[in-house]
């Protein structure tokens, strides 16, 4: 089997991450491959956000405002949890998607683009022998998180990227029939 074909087959998230994380060349390596997602009208619909080190501290704190908005009463340990998130992985890449006004591409088609540059990021840190996992939540669709980032208002987040070393095995994955997800037209 083609080495490419199998990797991509088998690619897995890595829910627990460990340092070391992509250094600063590798991590330009990883976005060079996520800059090649399909992109209708090289409209470049997406950017993306580095948190490490101390910046995943201070959004944690972030996080704990963005939860107390949408759940006043919440407890300590979900304020803990929402503080600990950003510190699963070393790094904490946030994945937006730009959106642009164009008479071909719409909103749509530019979102699911961004969605493609993050998968490439995953597929690329595993390439370099990283793991990753990728995460929304509501933090993704809160205005107090878009505001702590900086985004603007044609902007969106697609993903919050976790990346680092894989602590223990790979999860097995179940095998799936491709006849389950695979039609023909017209139907027979």
């Amino acid at each position: 089997m083609n080495s490419i074909l199998e990797f991509l087959q088998q690619r897995n998230s890595a829910a627990r991450l460990a340092a070391p994380a992509p250094d600063d060349t590798e991590l330009a390596e990883i976005l060079r491959a996520a800059l090649r997602a399909p992109d209708h009208a090289w409209l470049r619909p997406w950017r993306f956000i580095r948190l490490r080190g101390e910046a995943r501290e201070a959004f944690g704190e972030v996080l704990e405002q963005s939860l107390l908005q949408r759940e006043p009463g919440a407890d300590q340990a979900a304020r803990a949890k929402a503080r600990r998130a950003p510190l699963r992985a070393p790094l904490l890449l946030v994945v937006v998607a730009s959106l642009k006004t164009h008479p071909k591409v719409p909103a749509v088609e530019q979102r699911l683009s961004a969605g493609c540059a993050a998968h490439g990021v995953l597929m690329a840190a595993e390439a370099q022998g990283y793991a990753g996992i990728w995460r929304t939540g509501a933090p993704a669709f809160d205005p107090v998180v878009h505001r702590a980032l900086g985004l603007a208002a044609d902007e969106e987040i697609v993903a919050f990227l976790y990346l680092g070393t894989r602590e223990g095995d790979a999860k097995p994955l179940p095998d799936l029939a491709v006849a389950d997800f695979l039609s023909d037209w017209p139907a027979p």
